[in-house]
C-alpha cells in the first residue's frame, strides 16, 4: 500500500515545520563560527608527550582508555578502508556515543575538524581537535559478517561487529551495549537518489585525526574494511597514539563553535567537576 506522504496529506503542518527547521538552521548558522580558524595540532608530537603507543593489525580491535587531559590519535597507513571508532564514559560504560544526537546536533553528518561527538546524557566525549583528511562516516557503520557475506562471498573474516562484541566483553558488555559507530577515514556520501556512495578520494598514509578526551572515555577501535570499500585487499595497520594535550579553556575553539556545543561543554563541566569534588 503507497501511503501519501507528509507533505502532500497534511500540506500546513509540512510548511510550518519546514518553516520552523529552516528558521532554526539559520539561526545556528548565523551563530557558528567558521571552522578554518581553527589552528590544530602538531603533525609531529613530542616524545615527552607521549603516553602510549600501539599498532593496530587489519582486522583487529582493541579498547584504549583515554583520561581527560589526553587526545588518541588515529593514523591511517596505505590502504587503509576505514577505521570505526565506539566512545563511552569510562567513570560509567553505560553513557555511551550517540550518533545519532552527534549529527543532529551539529546540523550535519560531516564530520572534521572542530567537530564534537556526543554522548546519549547530551555531553561532549571527544573533541576532533585536528582531522588531515575530513572525510568520514557517521551513517552507515562498520563491518559485520552480512557485510562480508555480502562483498567477499565469505563470512570467515574478521568484522567490525564481531571485534566490538568482543571487546564489549571484556568490559562487562554485551551486544546490547553495542551502539552505531563512526569510522574515519571513510568517505562515505550520499548520492542524487539518497543512497551510500564511496567517494574516490582515499587516505593517504600519515592522515590522521586526534580526538581530545572531555572526560576519562573509553575508546572501542576496529581496524576493518568498510562495507562500502571497493578496495578487497587486506586494510593496511592503524596506528594509535596517545598524547598529553590541554584540556579545552574558556576560549577553546571546539567548547565555543555553537551554541550546542557551548551546551554540550557546560554539561560535561558540571560532571567533571562533581566527579573532581568526589575525588577530594
Amino acid at each position: 500500500m503507497n501511503m501519501p506522504s507528509q507533505e502532500t496529506s497534511n500540506p500546513d503542518t509540512y510548511a510550518a515545520q519546514r518553516a520552523r527547521y529552516e528558521a532554526l538552521y539559520a539561526r545556528g548558522r548565523a551563530a557558528r563560527r567558521d571552522f578554518s580558524e581553527m589552528k590544530g595540532n602538531s603533525p609531529v608530537i613530542a616524545d615527552d608527550l607521549i603516553a602510549a603507543r600501539e599498532s593496530l593489525p587489519a582486522g583487529w580491535g582493541t579498547s584504549v582508555f583515554v583520561p581527560r587531559g589526553q587526545t588518541l590519535r588515529l593514523v591511517a597507513g596505505d590502504r587503509c578502508q576505514g577505521v570505526s571508532v565506539l566512545v563511552y564514559r569510562a567513570g560509567d560504560l553505560t553513557e555511551r556515543l550517540n550518533v545519532g544526537d552527534t549529527v543532529k546536533m551539529q546540523w550535519s553528518a560531516r564530520l572534521h575538524k572542530g567537530k564534537l561527538l556526543y554522548s546519549d546524557m547530551g555531553r561532549v566525549l571527544v573533541s576532533i581537535t585536528d582531522d588531515t583528511y575530513g572525510q568520514h562516516d557517521a551513517l552507515a557503520g562498520g563491518s559485520s559478517a552480512f557485510t562480508n557475506l555480502k562483498k567477499f562471498d565469505d563470512t570467515s573474516g574478521r568484522n567490525t561487529r564481531d571485534n566490538f562484541i568482543l571487546l564489549a566483553a571484556k568490559h562487562g558488555l554485551g551486544k546490547s551495549d553495542i551502539p552505531p559507530c563512526v569510522t574515519f577515514f571513510a568517505p562515505v556520501g550520499v548520492n542524487a537518489l539518497g543512497l551510500f556512495e564511496w567517494n574516490e578520494l582515499a587516505a593517504q598514509s600519515g592522515d590522521y585525526v586526534d580526538l581530545r578526551a572531555e572526560i576519562d572515555v573509553l575508546v572501542f577501535v576496529s581496524n576493518c574494511a568498510h562495507p562500502l570499500a571497493p578496495d578487497t585487499q587486506t586494510p593496511s595497520a592503524v596506528e594509535l597514539l596517545c598524547w598529553r594535550s590541554p584540556v579545552a579553556g574558556p576560549d577553546d575553539f571546539c567548547r565555543n563553535s555553537c551554541e550546542e556545543a557551548i551546551r554540550g561543554f557546560e554539561n560535561t563541566d558540571a560532571l567533571n567537576a562533581s566527579v573532581a569534588e568526589v575525588r577530594t
